[in-house]
């Protein structure tokens, strides 16, 4: 049984130091603490990789935002000065993370510049359950064992047409990698950093003192998002570009410092992520009043980088059968995507977090496999093993958002989200332990029509059109689309689209007596991939995605 302490944080302002306030931070007889300045450095700003700006662009930000500019320097050097030891700092909170003695925090809080001194939380990691396989079960397809987890969220049909995450930049968040196993030979690793030891080496380091096995839990969830073996493991998103941040120590016994999340996730943004996963949750300073989705500096963090267009997901958490069981910071943010964990069958995993928020938002918001699910043994170049726990059904949920990305790449982060949960399982009847359900990746595809397709001819005649989907979709080489014309004939224009937007033929265009009316399109002479499928009438129209699949 866990013991829950829960005290309440006041803030502390200059002149004032309330050593219960700061206990959360507290290690021994140092205390690690965020410092919140009051300006920041408005001739400093941060420098952005070509793909955060063109992220950003998408997404309408075309200018500085008050979250780029650096903090004062001069403020960094009168605290490094007082001798206390610097950790991380924050663009974003505007914030110094230190660790130092009372008698330093109290030099610190009375500086003119500081505004309020908080506790920087420390929580420790839940093990993971797991079952070993020693050798790759037989299956006569590519995903091998995968297959369950990838078929349940509906991927493989996105994989068919070509979509595996290219072009999308993941950020991933967790212990640390090891990159000798066969199931990461193809991955596309743009950068690393290792946000505990301050350098850029993700992997294990033998001189540090926290070293041994310090790479297995990233290791095994990176494998479920990016692994590529066919025949044995096959990630939702193989082909997207990832930025990998160690910032949680594996130990159960260690504590886990928040401060490393917040510092990577800005390091990400900045870097061009698109998507970031992260298989981490914290409670243990938290009461539940706490879970608003504002008050955790890991949440607000989450907020802000969405608020850059980067779509954020992570674990619910493994808490739902014990005492504490609902989700965890920072799950239980307003804008991040948190992932429960189901089994193959696709009922709810006991240990998987519940909702909802203390603000009454339903919790988690979708569901992928996380019971058994396969991922690579860590340390070993080929061998295979299973592994429970929403930290393996976020990075399926985190890959599948990479591709539903790829198959549209105008639309914003929110969109995406929107698309998985709004196609998911359950979202007609959405609740606080599935969710919206399990993921439905093709489905979330074909969600939203991206294409901005107008119509040529501007009909005088009033809507009176019934348009059903196409039928078989996916298809191959034809299909299938039923117009019903439910007035007097009036013209009717069908015309195919790529994703672009750009017209490939015309498949009809001339007056639609009062009837129904069966239009097949044959597809032999173009390549596997996605299409539109544009119907446009008197005052109205209709699109589709449609897939051809060769």
């Amino acid at each position: 049984m866990k013991l829950f302490i829960i005290i309440t944080i006041s803030i502390l302002s200059a002149h004032e130091i309330n050593t219960k306030a700061l206990e959360p931070g507290r290690r021994g007889d140092q205390y690690r603490v965020w410092v919140y300045f009051d300006k920041k450095d408005s001739s400093n700003i941060v420098s952005l990789d070509k793909a955060s700006i063109k992220r950003r662009v998408k997404h309408n930000i075309l200018e500085p935002t008050k979250h780029d500019y650096n903090l004062k320097e001069s403020y960094i050097d009168e605290v490094r000065e007082i001798g206390v030891k610097l950790n991380n700092q924050s663009r974003w909170l505007n914030a110094l993370s230190i660790t130092a003695d009372l008698d330093k925090i109290k030099l610190i809080s009375n500086l003119s510049y500081v505004e309020k001194i908080e506790p920087i939380k420390r929580h420790r990691k839940k093990n993971i359950k797991e079952v070993l396989i020693e050798s790759p079960m037989s299956r006569n397809i590519d995903y091998g064992p995968s297959v369950d987890q990838i078929e349940q969220i509906n991927c493989h049909v996105p994989h068919i047409a070509g979509y595996y995450g290219q072009g999308i930049r993941v950020l991933y968040l967790d212990t640390g990698y090891e990159f000798g196993h066969e199931a990461f030979d193809s991955l596309n690793l743009i950068a690393q950093y290792d946000f505990i030891n301050d350098d850029q080496n993700t992997a294990n380091e033998t001189e540090q003192e926290i070293s041994d096995n310090q790479d297995d839990h990233g290791t095994i969830c990176l494998s479920v998002m990016a692994g590529y073996a066919p025949g044995n493991l096959i990630g939702p998103a193989f082909k997207s570009e990832y930025l990998l941040a160690k910032t949680e120590v594996n130990a159960e016994e260690i504590y886990q410092e928040v401060d490393n999340y917040v510092a990577a996730i800005e390091w990400g943004e900045a870097l061009g992520a698109d998507v970031t996963c992260a298989s981490i949750g914290y409670y243990d300073w938290y009461d539940y009043s706490d879970l608003d989705g504002n008050t955790a500096a890991t949440s607000i963090a989450v907020d802000i980088a969405s608020s850059l267009g980067v779509l954020c997901v992570n674990s619910a958490g493994n808490e739902g059968d014990d005492p504490w069981y609902y989700v965890c910071t920072p799950a239980d943010a307003d804008s991040i995507l948190s992932v429960g964990a189901v089994d193959t069958e696709g009922s709810i995993a006991n240990f998987s977090s519940r909702g909802p928020t203390f603000d009454g938002r339903i919790k988690p918001e979708v569901c992928a496999k996380g019971v058994s699910t396969y991922c690579v043994r860590s340390n070993t170049e080929n061998i295979y093993r299973t592994a429970s726990g929403t930290s393996f059904s976020a990075p399926l949920a985190a890959g599948a958002a990479a591709v539903i990305m790829s198959a549209n790449p105008d639309w914003t982060n929110m969109q995406v989200r929107e698309a998985m949960m709004i196609t998911a399982s359950r979202s007609n009847d959405p609740d606080n332990v599935y969710g919206y359900g399990i993921l439905n990746t093709w489905a979330a595809i074909n969600y939203q029509f991206t294409a901005d397709i107008q119509s040529e001819n501007d009909f005088p005649l009033p809507q009176s059109i019934i348009v059903n989907k196409a039928y078989p979709n996916p298809f191959n080489p034809t299909t299938s689309i039923t117009i019903k014309n439910l007035s007097s004939p009036q013209p009717v224009l069908v015309r195919i689209y790529n994703l672009n937007g750009q017209l490939l033929e015309t498949a009809y265009n001339d007056n639609l007596k009062v009837s129904t009316m069966d239009l097949v399109w044959n597809a032999d002479s173009y390549c596997s991939g996605i299409y539109i499928l544009g119907v446009f009438w008197a005052n109205g129209k209709n699109s589709q995605k449609i897939t051809l699949i060769k």
